[in-house]
């Protein structure tokens, strides 16, 4: 394992450490995740009212979701180091405020270009809760309660993803695309109040110095790390194909399935059901099961039900248009797909910041960037171009889990050489 050299302190005393997580703390943390799939997810059913009224293309509009995930990915490096040097708290309330300010924001954009840079703002505030909110778990619990409560943390956060963009139908009911923006201004206004009512999990003699050598030398200890880079870069790549059918959403939903604006249920339905089967799944067996097991059985199972929503997808006829039983067959692979990948994703959260115990913030920050940037070319770049047919967004689902799954089996080699190389005598 990789340790920081800071005072030698050991890893369990850098935090109040707890036996169980209450429903306040599990409620309150998977709130402050959902914030981003809220705000990505919500204003998908706002799409063609804002491109109407900005005279916006497919993929101008793309870029609302693309440029708040690069945004979100280039802050998110600082994010930790800060949370670690300032306190988990202060830096999620702060990052909070500026996002409620933003998201109310764009309530009032008079064009294409504002609503755009207010979404750059959403984006450089969001990480604040959702990626230092990730450290919190590791902070408060650790070994198998740690992994159960990013479980049930996931659980609950996976019905973002579902809710956001019936949400956002429902609010497009009550006026304009600008009460979709006010409506989730008003959810992080709620988040910052669970926020304020959590306990501060790194105490004061744990945090690093506030000094800009300190931060961007934590930053260098963990992004210099070749272990944390394949593991980061193995979760981006496996988690994209998940992540493809939301970043392609819009076009999916809308063209290749041929529904409604309120009918975006109908994919992240499939999908949320899986990743809180998976999440469940993940939360009984950190007891019973050694974590990089239950890693490579997600990356297996990845690229079995990846292959299976290919050949469904090519054996399906074409959707009609419509809410009928021809939608089965292409929805079926995504919710599998789902399933699998959230084996692995939470466990990958928690081999991240166990390299790093000293330097947890930058752990995190460090290892959710890869996945931002993947996101973001997902949603801005990747996206026009493989929504075709569903047949060729079948096709890079298979891409991305085989990358990932490579990186995984290399780094389970490298561990595996490690060991044997340290159990030689010397």
């Amino acid at each position: 394992m990789v340790t920081s050299a800071a005072a030698g302190r050991p890893a369990t005393s850098s935090s109040p450490r707890r036996r169980t997580a209450g429903a306040r703390i599990t409620l309150t943390l998977a709130a402050l995740g959902m914030l981003g799939p809220f705000t990505i997810n919500t204003v998908f059913p706002a799409f063609p009212q804002i491109g109407e009224e900005f005279g916006a293309s497919d993929v101008v509009l793309q870029q609302l979701i693309s440029v708040y995930l690069a945004s979100f990915a280039v802050m998110s490096v600082f994010h930790g180091p800060l949370s670690d040097a300032l306190g988990r708290k202060r830096v999620m309330l702060t990052g909070l405020a500026i996002y409620v300010i933003a998201m109310l924001g764009a309530t009032l954009a008079t064009g294409m270009g504002a609503l755009i840079a207010l979404r750059v703002l959403q984006g450089v505030s969001a990480g604040a809760a959702t990626i230092v909110s990730r450290v919190v778990v590791r902070d408060l619990f650790s070994g198998a309660e740690a992994q159960r409560l990013m479980a049930r943390v996931m659980m609950i956060f996976a019905l973002a993803p579902v809710i956001a963009p019936v949400l956002g139908g429902w609010l497009l009911l009550l006026g304009d695309w600008r009460w979709v923006f006010a409506g989730v201004g008003l959810y992080g206004v709620l988040v910052m109040v669970l926020t304020a009512l959590m306990p501060e999990s790194l105490p004061r003699e744990a945090r690093i110095p506030l000094r800009l050598g300190a931060v961007l030398g934590s930053l260098w200890e963990v992004g210099r790390s070749p272990m944390m880079l394949r593991i980061a870069l193995a979760t981006a790549f496996g988690f994209a194909a998940h992540f493809v059918f939301v970043a392609a959403a819009p076009i999916i939903v809308v063209r290749l399935l041929g529904l409604g604006e309120q009918d975006f249920w109908v994919l992240f339905g499939p999908l949320i059901i899986g990743m809180m089967a998976g999440s469940l799944v993940v939360g009984r067996a950190a007891d019973v099961m050694d974590r990089s097991r239950l890693i490579t059985i997600g990356y297996l199972g990845t690229l079995a039900t990846c292959v299976l929503n290919l050949v469904l997808v090519l054996l399906a006829p074409d959707p009609v248009g419509g809410l009928d039983v021809t939608l089965l067959p292409v929805l079926i692979g995504p919710a599998l797909m789902s399933f699998t990948a959230s084996l692995f994703f939470a466990p990958m959260q928690l081999e991240i910041l166990d390299l790093f115990p000293h330097h947890r913030g930058a752990a995190a920050s460090m290892g959710t960037f890869f996945t931002l940037v993947m996101n973001a070319l997902l949603s801005g770049v990747i996206a026009p171009l493989i929504t075709g047919s569903l047949a060729v967004v079948a096709v890079a689902a298979l891409g991305y889990v085989i990358v990932g799954a490579l990186l995984w089996a290399w780094h389970l080699a490298d561990r595996r050489r490690r060991q044997r190389l340290e159990a030689l005598p010397v």
